[in-house]
């Protein structure tokens, strides 16, 4: 496990989860976004968008289950939303560091950085945006490979295959935050066993 300096803020890893009716943001929208601090699962955040083009991919909008007409109508419009959750992000660095999580990083990091860039000038998890992608942390505390690294492989071997996966963006984003906070607890056992194997060892 990675120690911190005494004194450094620790750190909190967001768990982001977007649904979208498109492959890209700008031609497409994001139309819900929620977010989930791994270890914390009072602090969460969810919100709908208002779609920002007319264009869609049906097989995408449906796998939100999500109504565009009433989106349209009754959603926030996307400086709104992503105000309300850079206000959010902001918020916990009265206790920590935000680190952005997702799976995969790359296209849930594509929608959200767009978004904060686009409609508030600056995203709160940084210049880049950059942060943890949960199946490269896992290929790194396991050394699997990457055909065997999936999240439903994760969920699995730490006892969390019950945890359903609704793509509904809040209940997936707290999803992703349990399997975390799993991994890396499972990860600070490992140490821990190692560090009293190796102190038995040198007796």
């Amino acid at each position: 496990m990675a120690r911190r300096d005494q004194g450094e803020p620790p750190e909190l890893y967001v768990a982001v989860d977007v649904e979208a009716d498109g492959p890209i943001p700008g031609p497409y929208s994001m139309i819900s976004l929620g977010m989930a601090v791994a270890g914390r699962p009072g602090l969460t955040f969810y919100t709908e968008l208002k779609p920002i083009s007319d264009e869609y991919v049906p097989e995408a909008l449906a796998v939100s289950g999500l109504d565009r007409d009433r989106l349209l109508r009754e959603a926030p419009a996307p400086a709104v939303a992503m105000a309300a959750a850079a206000r959010w992000v902001e918020g916990l660095r009265r206790i920590g560091r935000p680190v952005f999580l997702a799976a995969p990083a790359v296209w849930d990091g594509m929608f959200v950085h767009w978004y904060f860039v686009r409609f508030l000038g600056r995203s709160p998890f940084g210049a880049t945006g950059s942060g943890v992608d949960l199946r490269s942390y896992y290929m790194g505390a396991t050394g699997r490979p990457w055909s065997r690294s999936h999240k439903s492989t994760a969920k699995r071997e730490l006892g969390l295959a019950h945890l359903p996966h609704t793509h509904h963006a809040g209940e997936d984003a707290a999803e992703l935050a349990q399997v975390f906070d799993a991994l890396r607890r499972s990860g600070q056992r490992r140490e821990i066993s190692s560090a009293d194997e190796g102190r038995s060892g040198s007796r």
